[in-house]
């Protein structure tokens, strides 16, 4: 990979990053909800998750739904239907109190199995992969992509974590909380419009 491609690649991993999204939508909520400190597994296992992925649909997994196209349907619709049970979660997150907030954040396993049904998560795979590795289907440049949107993702994510934490002080009365939880919700129903319109 030449010096410019990593330089793109860099770029194209912090807009993808800290652009809006399901991820990032449910790190706001989880920094108001939670705090950062308990949202930490939440933002580590986007991240692993989604170079896990970058990972194995650059090496090949993609051509397993080009062969076996109802697996993607399955994925496509369940995972429409675990986002609208994310999105109910949010709405119903109780008030902030004493460092504790009633429900608890997403586990490591669950944010990073969530890459897999995350709309836009899939449209920066494939592009990263279509895009920054040319030849695909050997290890090294999938490796390098896997490894820079990891690197780059993390600390971009935290931002909006930081954000929902920031915002946690504005928001301890109730009827403002359930407005924030509520909108936050909506935001991530409105997500799932590529799946519809797909």
């Amino acid at each position: 990979m030449t010096i410019d491609l990593f330089l793109a690649l860099v770029i194209f991993a912090f807009v993808m990053s800290v652009t809006p999204g399901p991820n990032n939508v449910m790190l706001l909520a989880s920094g108001v909800n939670y705090g950062f400190r308990r949202s930490i597994p939440h933002m580590l296992g986007i991240t692993i998750g989604f170079s896990f992925m970058i990972l194995v649909v650059g090496l090949g997994l993609g051509q397993v739904f080009e062969r076996f196209p109802v697996t993607y349907e399955i994925m496509r619709y369940g995972g429409g239907a675990y986002m609208l049970w994310l999105a109910w979660k949010i709405a119903n997150s109780g008030p902030v109190g004493e460092g504790k907030t009633s429900g608890s954040p997403l586990t490591f396993m669950q944010a990073a199995l969530f890459q897999w049904v995350n709309p836009k998560a899939w449209v920066i795979t494939i592009s990263a992969i279509a895009t920054y590795t040319p030849g695909s289907g050997s290890l090294w440049p999938v490796l390098i992509v896997a490894l820079v949107c990891g690197v780059v993702n993390f600390p971009t994510i935290g931002l909006w974590t930081l954000f929902g934490t920031l915002l946690r002080n504005l928001l301890t009365q109730p009827t403002f909380l359930r407005i924030f939880n509520i909108s936050m919700a909506v935001l991530l129903v409105l997500s799932l419009a590529p799946l519809v319109w797909h």
